[in-house]
């Protein structure tokens, strides 16, 4: 009897010492999970409070509103993205030609403005292969002469996205302005605002401007009378802010004395543009010291407008906007009208019909503040 009693009391035993175990193991697994759970909270905790201190406003939120006491926050300019030149492949793919090599020439001599030159501003009527043309040839050393762009209702900025100042008829133009020459300029929108395409300075004030501009080519008068041509897409955008006279159109025709025509690598795609039609084009010799403005009186393609203007003796050259905003005018008296009212109209100024005193004092400004930069290269 006392025998089973004790094994009875050791079965109790063994079954109380595990029972035991068994609770114990659970209670440490049960207060494991509450302490990582703890850990775990707190950790979030330290993490919203982190995400809250780095989400939280800083004490200036927007530019131009600075608090007292501290200086006014500098926000950064956007980046400037320009559009690369398409790749030689890129071009084989789309059955493209590739553009020739081009050669940078060396800086040009100043063209330094003087007074008394025998006709600075010469109207002819010419034909070169059986292609009747007028010529307009500008002398850029004569002081009294000077290129520049009007714009209609004598606004003071080109049609835009954000303003438009719409068009004016031709012969308005020619009344209100009295000039030796005039005719029509680049390329606008047909929509309600008659956007005026490409950059376009005058009398060293930009009067249209686009940062992301990357199409056609731009034809420009920096100090000392110093001539450029710039093709965006395949030399990088022109420094407009240098200009004291800017035109941007296309497509180009003469790169360095040859024939360079490739509207689809500059952006024009408009059949008007690329097909058989009324032409004015504008250019200037290998001397850089004078300025072509030419109107044709029979329809040709670009390429055939390309090598005309070589004839002239043009070195470089670019196409203008033609077609219904073909016009010409000289010594007030209109030679060819204009088949619609127009946004930005070409006038050239002599000694004869004298710039306004705002031109003049404008170029001189101009010079001052930009002909050291020039010399210096920059």
């Amino acid at each position: 009897m006392l025998n089973k009693l004790t094994v009875g009391i050791e079965q109790k035993g063994v079954w109380l010492k595990s029972t035991l175990q068994k609770t114990t193991s659970a209670r440490v697994f049960r207060l494991s999970i509450v302490v990582c759970s703890t850990i775990f909270l707190s950790g979030c905790s330290l993490i919203e409070e982190k995400f809250k201190e780095l989400m939280r406003p800083s004490p200036i939120e927007h530019p131009g509103q600075p608090q007292t006491g501290q200086a006014e926050k500098r926000w950064p300019e956007p980046p400037h993205f320009t559009i690369p030149p398409p790749t030689k492949e890129e071009l084989a793919e789309v059955g493209l030609p590739v553009p020739p090599t081009f050669f940078v020439p060396p800086p040009q001599k100043p063209n330094k403005k003087v007074r008394g030159r025998k006709n600075p501003v010469k109207f002819e009527k010419k034909t070169i292969d059986r292609i009747p043309f007028y010529q307009t040839t500008i002398d850029l050393t004569d002081y009294d002469t000077y290129l520049s762009v009007l714009l209609p209702h004598n606004a003071s900025q080109a049609n835009s996205a954000e303003i438009s100042y719409g068009a004016e008829n031709f012969e308005s133009f020619v009344t209100s302005h009295k000039g030796a020459v005039l005719m029509n300029g680049t390329f606008f929108s047909k929509d309600k605002e008659q956007r005026v395409m490409g950059n376009l300075v005058a009398d060293g004030k930009i009067l249209k401007y686009s940062r992301w501009e990357n199409y056609g080519t731009t034809l420009g008068i920096r100090a000392d009378n110093k001539l450029e041509m710039v093709t965006a897409r395949a030399e990088g955008q022109p420094q407009w802010d240098k200009h004291w006279f800017s035109l941007t159109c296309g497509p180009r025709l003469l790169r360095q004395g040859e024939v360079w025509v490739h509207p689809d690598i500059e952006g024009f795609t408009d059949s008007h543009v690329l097909t058989i039609g009324p032409r004015q084009a504008m250019g200037y010799p290998k001397s850089k010291d004078k300025i072509y403005l030419v109107t044709f009186l029979y329809g040709l393609s670009l390429e055939k407008e390309a090598e005309m203007m070589k004839k002239i003796g043009c070195y470089e050259a670019m196409n203008l906007d033609g077609g219904a905003s073909r016009a010409l005018a000289h010594n007030g008296s209109i030679i060819i009208k204009a088949g619609r009212p127009l946004t930005n109209v070409l006038i050239v100024y002599d000694k004869t019909h004298p710039a306004p005193q705002n031109t003049v004092k404008s170029w001189d400004h101009f010079q001052e503040i930009n002909q050291e930069a020039e010399e210096s290269g920059d």
